[in-house]
């Protein structure tokens, strides 16, 4: 089978397309016809060696998170899916298992190939509804269950203020119009005219630059800085305010170098309150959408990636399988 690798640490240039032995699943694993997958941070991140003080990878290493697809197999011990269910989800390529959810890890062999395998037992895989399509579902799970998370833990009354940093990524593309409906009164970053203009279409209410935070708000939603840009972020806050970070590793409080306002952390693992049921349900009750801003076929995989990281599209970069 084909599938998107990197054979050593480096740039989205030196990935390349390999051909691989077909995975074959074993005990409560299923193996899956990949229909559609997307490029996301963590890809990126990975193989440039952003994590390796979690884990050294070992290579050839598979890509891909996020997929849409078919079952085609099914391994001993599995009930919840048969043979030609159309599913869609979640899944860290096995070597991050670290990073994976400690009791159910949605882990697989890496979406971005032909084929791959899954856990089946895990919240962050479901049925694909009939409404929804492949590439809609391969690129939306992620941002989907993070803008889910995310309302739940900031707890958005109407009128309150919001900063959201990192707005046009997909998180934030898909996160924009939620925050719009709880009533927040909405400042996002962009970089571009383009992007602005998209933003205020989305809900948001002002679009700022990176070193132009508006002083005040009630919460900061950051959804792209490391740990040398909290403090900027930090004070944009008012006493009592709130900042809420998707952006792993968790931040710590004296990173805000403030300590009258409070902290969060979220990261999307795929669980019962956000993983692929609910995403489903509220994709497809229209209360979930996430833009995708270019398609390419896995043959041309490697420019997909390099495009996700040197064009910084709006929206997602989905990969057709």
């Amino acid at each position: 089978m084909r599938a998107l690798v990197a054979t050593g640490y480096g740039d989205p240039e030196q990935l390349t397309i390999a051909e691989l032995a077909i995975p074959r699943p074993g005990p409560g694993q299923i193996l899956v016809k990949i229909a559609a997958s997307s490029i996301n941070p963590t890809d990126l991140r990975v193989i440039t060696g952003g994590y390796r003080d979690l884990v050294d990878l070992q290579f050839p290493y598979t890509l891909g998170n996020e997929f849409a697809g078919t079952v085609t197999e099914a391994g001993p011990d599995v009930t919840r899916f048969h043979v030609g269910d159309e599913i869609f989800g979640l899944a860290l390529p096995r070597q991050l298992r670290s990073a994976a959810d400690p009791v159910r890890p949605s882990l697989s062999t890496g979406a971005l190939a032909d084929y791959a395998v899954f856990e089946a037992d895990t919240p962050a895989l479901g049925h694909r509804p009939a409404a929804l399509g492949a590439e809609q579902t391969a690129s939306l799970l992620i941002a989907g269950g993070t803008t889910l998370a995310i309302m739940d833990t900031a707890d958005i009354s109407p009128g309150e203020s919001v900063l959201v940093i990192g707005a046009t990524g997909a998180v934030g593309l898909t996160l924009i119009p939620n925050l719009a409906t709880a009533g927040a009164e909405i400042t996002a970053t962009a970089r571009t005219t383009e992007a602005a203009d998209l933003l205020r279409s989305l809900g948001a209410h002002h679009t700022v630059g990176y070193d132009d935070y508006p002083t005040g708000v009630d919460v900061v939603l950051n959804l792209a800085l490391f740990a040398d840009g909290l403090p900027a972020a930090a004070r944009s806050l008012r006493p009592g305010g709130r900042l809420i970070s998707i952006v792993f590793p968790p931040p710590e409080p004296r990173q805000l170098e403030r300590d009258d306002v409070k902290l969060a952390f979220v990261m999307h693992m795929g669980d019962e309150t956000n993983g692929a049921w609910a995403v489903a349900e509220a994709a497809t009750a229209g209360r979930l959408s996430t833009p995708i801003a270019r398609r390419y076929s896995l043959d041309d995989g490697v420019e997909a990636a390099i495009d996700y990281a040197r064009r910084h599209p709006l929206g997602k970069i989905v990969v057709t399988v």
